[in-house]
């Protein structure tokens, strides 16, 4: 799945024009995606994952997310959202998007590309947002399948060969705040890359993490959505990744 640019292209050219910092020093920085996680669990087969354990598997076929106010903040900031823009958290995006996991064999999708000022950041914040019909009109005009979901997952289900097709949703709507060990530098005219891991093979687990649940009994009502939600959360990672392939080049292999 790609990356709807009709959302993405009008904010972005916004963010450029207030975030121009190149002739006042700096560096780019890019923002990407990768579901690339518990390699025991999922294996790539075109352009699907699929997550096996024991008899049971997960293919899944297509994986997004709704995002807001990307952030990376520098060292010496106190927290982004009791800031004013022009203070030391350099956004990647302010509006609502829709991030498409890369799934298969594709490691990486990016995102954006920003200027950043130079120095050193440790934490990279952003919301999983629930989009809102007052305030999300023109993006729920195009994807009004995500009124009042955040997550969407599709695939399909197999328990001892019994095979059924699922749709999950959630209606997660939460702030998180994602260290960076160590902390990334932005050096005056050098790129640099930031990736959030989203380990969606971990989603499906039971509470002890020993069996796959059917992604549909995690549904709003059903008996696993807490589970899952506490799983979501848990499978989120920033990592420093300049050569974009899904892992952390300040601890090679994880």
């Amino acid at each position: 799945m790609k990356t709807n640019w009709r959302v993405l292209l009008p904010a972005l050219g916004a963010l450029l024009g207030a975030a121009a910092c190149a002739d006042n020093g700096g560096g780019r920085v890019g923002f990407a995606v990768t579901s690339r996680g518990t390699a025991a669990l999922a294996l790539a087969a075109g352009d699907t994952t699929v997550i096996a354990l024991g008899t049971d598997t997960i293919i899944l076929r297509g994986a997004q997310l709704v995002l807001r106010k990307i952030e990376l903040k520098k060292v010496e900031a106190a927290a982004c959202d009791s800031l004013p823009e022009t203070s030391d958290c350099e956004e990647f995006e302010v509006g609502t998007t829709l991030v498409s996991l890369p799934l298969g064999a594709t490691a990486v999708a990016a995102i954006v590309t920003v200027n950043a000022p130079a120095g050193r950041y440790d934490e990279l914040e952003f919301k999983i947002h629930r989009p809102d019909a007052s305030k999300d009109a023109a993006f729920l005009a195009l994807h009004p399948e995500f009124t009042g979901v955040s997550i969407r997952v599709t695939g399909t289900y197999s328990q001892a060969g019994t095979r059924s097709d699922f749709t999950f949703t959630s209606d997660l709507d939460a702030s998180q705040e994602m260290g960076l060990d160590p902390p990334i530098s932005v050096a005056n005219g050098s790129p640099l890359n930031v990736t959030l891991r989203v380990d969606v093979a971990t989603w499906f687990l039971n509470g002890a993490g020993t069996a796959l649940v059917n992604p549909a009994s995690a549904n709003k009502g059903q008996p696993n959505a807490a589970v899952v939600q506490t799983h979501i959360t848990a499978s989120l990672k920033a990592l420093h990744d300049d050569n974009e392939d899904g892992r952390d080049d300040d601890h090679e292999g994880s």
